[in-house]
């Protein structure tokens, strides 16, 4: 086996880590200002996980920071419990029940979630996020922040809105759709830059422009993003927040944690399988692992004030497309999101809100995209089904309760289908042909009771078991009762390796 040489892949490494910051600070501070939150905290969790999770996981590849898919969990939580601080301390405790996860090998568990609801959860997150952005960008600023005034500030009966910010946003959305076209990748300026990094550059551009030549029509502060200016370490430490300890015992705090961790894991599980399809080694890393790391991730980000963790596709693709070698790329990207907190933050506060809101739309939408919807309507009702009712139950409820109904669907469904297939009957002449396939539980007596009533005196009956891994005892004491009648309706019956029901086992059903 050939030795690695880590060395010579430091270089690519760190070019895959500078692309993957390019990628992620945009996306750090959407979010974070999706959520309602201050973008230090955004950056804060990229940061986290570039620092800590990527050191700690198994995967070489994953990029771990902010989840465009915990938006809506984390607007929900901050408004159900009031404050910042008290949310964090659910964060803290989602990380705590993540790494019980690792403990108890619960990473095998994510597989037997039906795909048609994690594909369902996924699209729900998606209309919400475009749902929730449109307002910011179309101008409006966010709620809460005082109201623009200016030559650049249109009012509307729904509120002010800015020209410019809305300007921005529609020519964005443009330039994130047709980024990744074939007519586009033929220039190498667009191959080499990552698109969120040319719509911010795009809108970094325009503010500055307008400063300069129209003041009065540059989007104003209320369109901007406002990252505090941090000039020493100890400014950094002052800005952290710590959690509401004294809520504890607050029975919400708990129940939006464990929505936390296990939407939270279900998301990094599936990132993680889709970096391995990726990755041109195909370099596995262990769900347990990842799960620990994560959980560590999540505790710290709750002790500090960040948002909460996951692995995240979008920059785990960047970083593999990039060429990155191992997991120090995606510290790399964490130790510039650090630097950046100091040494950018009067670069990124001429960023505007629209820019990071059509983000978050073009997100939105791929996840969300009509052809998903097409694609699994075409697999069935079984399929479907779960897919429909786990995007209503995430729209008129929340993320956790759309899962465990999308869940509920497909095992009604399941069920159902096991009642139907496990036993069959063909009919020809006055003979009846009863076969048994798979698993024949005590849910398939009603079919079975519905068969038998159907079959006229003086028939010839065939069981057939030799298909059937399992036979249920009560199906087989109706069976044998069946027998039992037959010689009085002048019927002929024939088992073929039909278990019977032992004498002491019928003894006691009949007692009973």
């Amino acid at each position: 086996m050939k030795p690695v040489n880590r060395l010579a892949d430091f270089p690519r490494d760190i070019f895959a880590g500078t692309v993957v910051f390019l990628v992620a600070m945009p996306l750090c501070l959407g979010i974070a200002n999706a959520s309602g939150v201050e973008p230090f905290a955004g950056l804060l969790s990229g940061i986290i996980g570039g620092l800590v999770v990527a050191l700690l996981s198994g995967s070489q590849l994953s990029v771990s920071g902010p989840a465009a898919g915990l938006i809506v969990i984390v607007v929900d939580g901050i408004a159900g419990l009031g404050s910042f601080s008290t949310f964090l301390l659910a964060v803290l405790l989602s990380g705590a029940i993540q790494f019980g996860f690792g403990l108890l090998k619960a990473g095998r568990f994510a597989a037997y979630v039906p795909s048609s609801v994690i594909k369902g959860m996924l699209a729900a997150i998606g209309l919400l996020l475009v749902i929730k952005q449109i307002p910011l960008a179309a101008g409006f600023a966010n709620e809460g922040a005082p109201a623009a005034s200016g030559a650049g500030v249109l009012n509307t009966p729904l509120g002010p809105i800015s020209i410019a910010a809305c300007a921005v946003a529609v020519v964005s959305l443009a330039m994130l759709a047709g980024w990744e076209t074939r007519a586009m990748r033929r220039f190498a300026l667009v191959r080499a830059v990552p698109a969120p990094l040319a719509v911010v550059a795009l809108g970094i551009g325009v503010t500055l422009l307008l400063d300069m030549l129209a003041p009065g029509f540059a989007p104003p502060a209320q369109h901007r993003v406002a990252l505090p200016a941090l000039e020493s370490f100890s400014a950094f430490t002052d800005a952290l927040e710590l959690p509401a300890f004294s809520q504890f015992v607050n029975p919400d705090v708990w129940r939006l944690a464990i929505t936390l961790a296990i939407v939270a894991s279900l998301e990094t599980l599936l990132s993680l399988e889709a970096v391995e399809q990726l990755d041109p080694k195909k370099r596995a890393a262990h769900p347990d692992r990842e799960l620990k790391a994560q959980g560590i991730g999540n505790m710290m980000a709750g002790a500090i004030g960040a948002l909460p963790i996951t692995s995240v596709i979008v920059r785990s693709s960047a970083n593999v497309h990039a060429g990155a070698q191992s997991r120090w790329s995606s510290f790399i990207h964490g130790a510039l999101l650090l630097v950046s907190v100091f040494a950018l933050t009067s670069v990124i506060n001429l960023i505007p809100l629209a820019c990071l809101a059509a983000i978050l739309i073009f997100t939105g939408l791929k996840l969300a995209k009509p052809s998903l919807f097409a694609a699994i309507a075409r697999q069935g009702f079984e399929r479907f089904a779960p897919f429909v009712v786990t995007i209503a139950g995430v729209l008129m409820t929340d993320l956790l309760i759309g899962i465990l109904l999308g869940i509920a669907c497909s095992l009604v469904l399941a069920l159902r289908a096991n009642l139907r297939r496990p036993i069959t009957m063909a009919q020809h002449d006055d003979h009846y042909l009863l076969s048994f396939r798979k698993d024949v539980s005590f849910l398939c007596k009603v079919t079975l009771k519905h068969y038998l009533s159907t079959i006229p005196n003086g028939a010839t009956v065939i069981f057939d078991a030799t298909r059937a891994d399992y036979v249920d005892p009560d199906v087989r004491e109706l069976i044998d009762r069946f027998i039992a009648e037959a010689p009085a309706k002048e019927m002929h019956v024939e088992c073929r390796q039909m278990p019977r029901v032992e004498p002491q086992m019928r003894l006691r059903l009949t007692a009973d």
